[in-house]
């Protein structure tokens, strides 16, 4: 019993430190019981086990039988899972595509180590550290690895560029390379502002200031605040970014569970953007941290909420470290907005099918395309703290001015097209051919918008490999929807390799319907 007590306190200590856990290790405990089923199954089972997977098994079947998002990680997936979130990794700096089974560089990031050695957009790596990485069929992952390491390391690239004969050699030094969680800032309209937040980690707020800052000094008064699609993040990330609109006091969110007392977390003050018009876009991928931003504005009526319902994910996850790196984490609490709403939508533990499949129940019942397939009860109704509106609780954020999902626009022929790689692989090799070209052409983003149109040769080609796979149009009428939005697409890729992510959605927002209903309110043109 003693050995039991030692070794179950080592394993949670950090724990125990942190919540001040007991841990009951009596005769009749269910630890215990737990203990000697697997001692006896590793001891005595007729055929070997690993043990490590064994308790990792069951973990992941303890955790299957509670709430959607408590959840089990090793120790490689805890690192895949919070790197984006950082701010940074160590590595050489590039933003690449695979075309075909090439790694070639789309931007190298500006002032990062690829950059400094002189690597450039369009440059094929062939080879690190004298090993082939082109032409063998080696997993992404592993290139990955292979490219990535610990700051001031060095790593020997092969490259291959075109109109060079011989492969040139760079010696690159990793470095701290930043990862940027606002995926666009620009004037949409003048004095229209767009931001478009892609998920919220440890640089969003500094990334949001100089975004809105560089938007002010371009005139901007009022603001699009773009959440389409967010999954997320950190919570202080999504405080400190609500509390730019925000006055000094004003409650964010406050959470609450059955052994977590209410906690509120509230504006500090001194927000940057407090007095000019704000829109916030949301939509069914809109969820956790995003929906607390999109909630407070809300009911401190401090913007306009855009777009679709959001996702409803209102659960507070409480990191537990284990001893080898893996983690385990535990919902503790629910997210309220200021209006005493719970962001998360109903589940039932352990039926975690029905839960991934809400958003397409959503579409077969009717709610993406039509508001009035939505029903609240009146027990959820609930009123914003200033103007007194109503809004309603039982899972995600309802939008203030809805917009329906065009379910015509993105094909199946378009979705097939993707998802073989053949849209990808044709317009990289489109940018690869043309890029002197484009620039010399476009020398401005501006120049482009206004005066680039997809050459029929790209869209032709197109077809031309999907045909040869297979996948073609059901009739001319498929074909004829399928083409506007494909051109639309291939254009704000292009834009986007010339260029940055701020350009492709320049271009793709003149086509996004919640985008341009919240440009439209804002215009003053409904």
């Amino acid at each position: 019993m003693k050995s039991l007590f030692v070794a179950a306190m080592s394993l949670l200590l950090p724990w125990a430190a942190a919540a001040q856990v007991r841990i009951d290790i009596s005769h009749d405990s269910p630890l215990r019981k737990l203990h000697i089923a697997e001692v006896a199954i590793n001891t005595f089972y007729v055929d070997s086990v690993d043990e490590q997977k064994l308790v990792e098994d069951g973990i992941r079947g303890m955790i299957a039988k509670l709430d959607p998002h408590s959840s089990y990680s090793t120790a490689e997936e805890v690192k895949a899972l919070t790197e984006p979130l950082a701010g940074n990794f160590e590595g050489i700096g590039v933003q690449f595509n695979m075309i075909e089974d090439t790694l070639m560089v789309i931007q190298p990031v500006g002032g990062g180590p690829s950059e400094r050695v002189g690597i450039l957009a369009g440059d094929r790596i062939v080879s690190v550290n004298d090993t082939a990485i082109a032409g063998v069929g080696m997993a992404r992952s592993e290139i990955m690895r292979r490219l990535r390491g610990p700051k001031g390391t060095q790593v020997r690239l092969g490259v291959v560029r075109r109109g060079v004969g011989e492969r040139l050699a760079f010696t690159v030094t990793r470095d701290k390379i930043p990862v940027e969680t606002v995926d666009a800032a620009y004037i949409i309209r003048p004095g229209v502002g767009y931001v478009r937040i892609g998920s919220f980690g440890a640089t969003t707020h500094a990334e949001l200031l100089e975004a809105m800052a560089g938007l002010e000094r371009q005139g901007m008064e009022s603001l699009v605040l773009d959440l389409q699609d967010n999954g997320g993040g950190y919570l202080q990330a999504a405080v400190d970014v609500a509390g730019e609109f925000l006055a000094k006091g004003d409650l964010i969110v406050y959470t609450e569970g059955r052994t977590s007392p209410r906690m509120d977390y509230r504006a500090k003050g001194g927000g940057s953007f407090q007095g000019g018009r704000v829109v916030v876009l949301v939509n069914e991928y809109t969820a956790s941290a995003a929906e607390i931003v999109s909630g407070a504005l809300q009911d401190q009526d401090r913007a306009t909420v855009v777009g679709r319902r959001s996702f409803g994910k209102g659960l507070v996850q409480r990191p537990f470290d284990l001893p080898d790196g893996s983690m385990l984490r535990l919902t503790v609490a629910h997210y309220y907005t200021p209006a005493g709403r719970c962001i998360q939508k109903p589940y039932v533990k352990g039926r975690a099918r029905d839960y991934d499949m809400d958003v397409l129940n959503r579409l077969r019942h009717g709610e993406l395309t039509n508001p009035d397939s939505i029903r609240f009860a009146d027990s959820l109704k609930c009123y914003t703290l200033r103007k007194h509106r109503p809004v309603y609780g039982g899972g995600g954020i309802m939008p203030d001015r809805f917009v329906p999902l065009d379910t015509t626009v993105y094909t199946r022929l378009h979705r097939e097209l993707s998802a073989k790689g053949i849209v990808l692989n044709a317009y990289l090799h489109y940018v690869d051919e043309n890029r002197a070209r484009l620039l010399e052409a476009y020398p401005s983003f501006d120049a482009f918008s206004k005066g680039y149109a997809v050459p029929p040769s790209l869209t032709d080609s197109i077809m031309a490999e999907g045909r040869r796979r297979a996948i073609t149009p059901k009739d001319s009428a498929e074909l004829a929807r399928t083409m506007p939005y494909l051109a639309l697409q291939l254009k704000a890729l292009v834009a986007r390799d010339l260029w940055s992510m701020t350009e492709y959605f320049a271009v793709m927002n003149e086509q996004n319907p919640i985008v341009m209903e919240a440009v439209a309110m804002l215009e003053g043109k409904d």
